[in-house]
């Protein structure tokens, strides 16, 4: 195995453990706090996913010898972020991860689960996930609004770099977010220092509670959009670099690893999808069986940020809300742009696909169940009364 490894791997490792946390970890900690997390249960979960997706993508790619990246459920803390605090509070939240990874396990074990789940037509998951986005998305105009010399240094550093390399845009943002904090918002000292007492990171358990609501406004929406916009994507492009791993036994893991890190607060892990190309591809190693070692290394560097995640939870937590929103949203244009495209692309089910958009976008909550739920619930109802011809 030693033998197979080489720096190009290395190098590809490298950039994709700092692309991918650095890209979204935002989104993680607004969505984790949206639903009721605190600071230290935000870190918590920022660790516990970083752990799980680290240890997950090193022990796949070992035991399979193929570039399997994982990485945590970005549309899924996305769709947290609008969903907000659920009835029984982020107890309750936790429960709902739990039965999402339970779900996920079942779709790698039970394949008729599986194929109900892929009978979800592709329109209406594409439609629901870009209502999700759509207010994040909204968030760097939002932050431009409310102060332009905080607002304006990110937006214009993910336009330039972006110009020149779309994979380091949002990074780019990310350290221009750094720098708007240390140098124009004024931070005390007190709050610097307590930034600093946070290097030793710690999980925090949270027992779970369980409630329909939660379950239908989180699990269920979680479930579908990990699956439709992660896991499968991930596998097509495993398939696409020439590797044909068996998807069930990928899935089943994940939903394994997603239980064990939900307790301590993280909502889902799954297979990369966009990181997933870049250990996957010729920049990895010329040859294909050689590139399962930028995974492993990927999975690495996942650990090591997890052990940052006290950190920079804390430092997070001391900037303007809609300034991390702005960062968040610049992460998710292009998840947004893309979703957009599949809901609409199909002339048969674009009135069944706007209605799942809007219900969603709006934000409504009936019965302590948030607009997702009701989206996709909803445009299933417009293709089913749709007259077939």
């Amino acid at each position: 195995m030693l033998r197979d490894f080489s720096a190009p791997a290395l190098a590809m490792g490298l950039l994709t453990g700092f692309v991918g946390f650095a890209s979204s970890f935002p989104v993680v900690l607004q969505g984790l706090s949206a639903v009721g997390a605190t600071q230290s249960q935000a870190a918590s979960g920022l660790m516990a996913l970083c752990l799980t997706m680290g240890l997950g993508g090193i022990l796949l790619s070992w035991r399979h010898r193929m570039p399997i990246s994982m990485a945590w459920s970005t549309p899924g803390a996305a769709l947290l972020v609008t969903t907000g605090a659920v009835t029984g509070g982020f107890a309750a939240a936790v429960g709902a991860f739990i039965v999402c990874a339970g779900l996920i396990v079942a779709t790698g074990l039970w394949r008729p689960f599986g194929r109900a789940v892929g009978a979800i037509p592709g329109p209406l998951a594409n439609a629901m996930l870009a209502g999700i986005l759509m207010g994040l998305c909204l968030a760097p105009v939002k932050a431009v609004a409310f102060d332009p010399w905080l607002g304006l240094p990110i937006v214009l550093a993910w336009l330039l770099v972006g110009r020149f390399n779309r994979l380091l845009a949002v990074p780019a943002a990310l350290i221009a977010f750094v720098a708007v904090m240390l140098f124009a918002v004024d931070l005390p000292a007190q709050s610097m220092t307590t930034v600093s007492e946070q290097l030793v990171p710690a999980l925090e358990w949270v027992w779970p509670t369980f409630n329909a609501a939660a379950i239908m406004g989180i699990a269920i929406p979680l479930f579908v959009v990990t699956m439709a916009s992660q896991n499968i994507p991930g596998m097509a492009v495993l398939k696409a670099n020439h590797y044909e791993p068996a998807p069930g036994p990928l899935f089943t893991t994940s939903g394994v690893l997603s239980a064990a890190g939900a307790p301590f607060g993280g909502h889902a892990v799954n297979l990369a999808a966009l990181t997933a190309a870049l250990c996957a591809g010729d920049d990895a190693h010329p040859q294909p069986n050689r590139r399962y070692w930028a995974a492993v290394v990927a999975g690495v560097v996942y650990i090591a940020f997890g052990c940052l995640a006290g950190v920079t939870t804390a430092f997070v937590s001391l900037a303007p809300s809609v300034l991390i929103e702005a960062v968040a949203g610049l992460a998710l244009l292009g998840a947004f742009s893309t979703s957009a495209l599949a809901a609409f692309g199909d002339p048969r089910m674009r009135e069944a696909a706007a209605v799942t958009f809007l219900v969603t976008a709006s934000g409504i909550s009936f019965f302590g169940v948030a607009g997702a739920f009701w989206g996709l619930l909803a445009g299933g109802l417009m293709v089913y009364l749709a007259p077939h011809r």
